[in-house]
């Protein structure tokens, strides 16, 4: 591992702990060179499928990015960001369970919605109308009353 003060490549492994749902290990390193410690992550690299843009582009499942879109929509809302970790968990074990090795955008983005709606509905409500891109008040109000629909008809 690569020292991130002195780019030094040999260090010594000082403490290795598995994360809480055992996916990811944490190691705490020193540095052979510079004897300064730093802390890196392992998990195991699985194969995600490739996302199908509108524009036919292809490109690699990008967790940060959908973890980037669910924080900015629950911006100043009273989500944690574990509830955030968590709800990308269960979004990239959907697409590995899947087995496909392509899906498209818009599964991915209705996926996230999905989880969303269940951590915060003014979060999804924002993604929604980017997301979705409304153009008009009656656009955002259609989509405020079938969620007030579906919340009738769960409770």
């Amino acid at each position: 591992m690569k020292c991130p003060f002195c780019g030094h490549l040999e260090d010594k492994v000082i403490d290795s702990r598995l994360s809480q749902d055992g996916n990811t290990t944490r190691r705490r390193r020193e540095c052979l060179q510079c004897g300064k410690r730093f802390t890196t992550y392992e998990r195991v690299e699985e194969t995600l499928p490739l996302v199908i843009k509108k524009d036919g582009a292809r490109e690699s499942f990008d967790r940060t990015k959908i973890l980037s879109g669910i924080m900015k929509a629950c911006e100043k809302r009273p989500v944690s960001m574990e509830e955030i970790e968590k709800a990308v968990d269960r979004l990239e074990m959907k697409f590995l369970d899947s087995g496909e090795r392509e899906i498209p955008s818009s599964v991915v983005g209705e996926s996230v919605m999905e989880e969303l709606k269940k951590l915060d509905e003014v979060a999804y409500v924002r993604f929604a109308s980017v997301y979705r891109e409304f153009r008009d008040i009656n656009e955002f109000m259609k989509e405020l009353k079938d969620l007030l629909e579906v919340k009738k008809r769960n409770m």
